[in-house]
């Protein structure tokens, strides 16, 4: 069965275009014009889609509610967002609510042609089974708490010292990537591809900032952290009990600045 992409964008000229060559290259393409829509057409197919390209200013709904939208949905399915939008901060925003790539317009044919075919492929292969050489997990958690931090991964609920905190989902599944895996030093790549989905080999800044920014909230001091170290050339280690184990912490090669793509 060809894989199956939907397609949502409210400028009818492009969202043809798109599909027309989407559809030269194999793909089976369903288009809509607006967020409800694509929820609901995502909704009765949600199973068979294989990927989402979707843009971000639409009618009725904006990219960012359909894709946060989708990713309570439990759902894994790739998501490539357009935007004639360029800040960093809004594709920061993208990333959080789920996306797994963001690509401005105007955009090189080519190039999103490309950028399907590479998210199609890490997508089937998560899918269809383990890695070669798959990082060693501990079983899945609902819950932790370590320091002045509780919080639960099913509700989104987290205090510190007793007070309520917001985090993002990206910041919750980076979070819970970690606690799953304590004392272990894990890669960039490594977390690129597990909490990302994309390319472990990708050149990116995203995982430095979101460290930071994830520093700021568990950690009593972020610019001496006790729970999330930084292995020089290696990645990163979290240490639920800084009491009870040691490790080399060389805090402050994650900038602040950059983008997050």
């Amino acid at each position: 069965m060809r894989p199956h992409i939907l397609v949502v964008e409210d400028e009818k000229h492009l969202g043809v275009g798109i599909k027309y060559n989407l559809e030269a290259e194999g793909y089976r393409v369903t288009l809509c014009e607006d967020g409800p829509t694509a929820l609901r057409m995502f909704g009765q197919t949600g199973d068979g889609i294989s990927l989402v390209i979707l843009d971000l200013m639409l009618p009725g709904m904006s990219g960012y509610a359909v894709c946060e939208s989708i990713r309570n949905q439990g759902s894994r399915v790739p998501v490539l967002m357009l935007s004639a939008r360029t800040l960093a901060e809004d594709r920061t925003r993208g990333f959080n609510v789920g996306a797994n790539q963001y690509m401005s317009k105007p955009f090189d044919l080519d190039e999103l042609l490309s950028r399907v075919k590479n998210l199609m492929q890490l997508y089937q292969a998560s899918a269809g089974g383990a890695a070669p050489n798959p990082p060693p997990k501990l079983k899945q958690i609902t819950s932790a708490q370590f320091g002045q931090v509780t919080v639960d991964f099913e509700t989104h609920q987290a205090t510190s010292a007793g007070q309520n905190i917001r985090m993002t989902p990206k910041e919750l599944r980076l979070l819970k990537y970690l606690v799953e895996n304590p004392q272990r030093v894990i890669s960039r790549g490594e977390l690129l591809s597990e909490v990302w989905e994309m390319n472990g080999n990708l050149q990116t800044r995203a995982v430095d900032q979101f460290v930071v920014r994830l520093r700021k909230i568990i950690e009593v001091d972020p610019a001496s952290p006790r729970h999330l170290l930084t292995i020089r050339d290696a990645g990163y280690r979290f240490i639920p009990d800084p009491q009870s184990a040691g490790g080399e912490n060389d805090v402050g090669s994650e900038g602040e600045s950059g983008d997050a793509v």
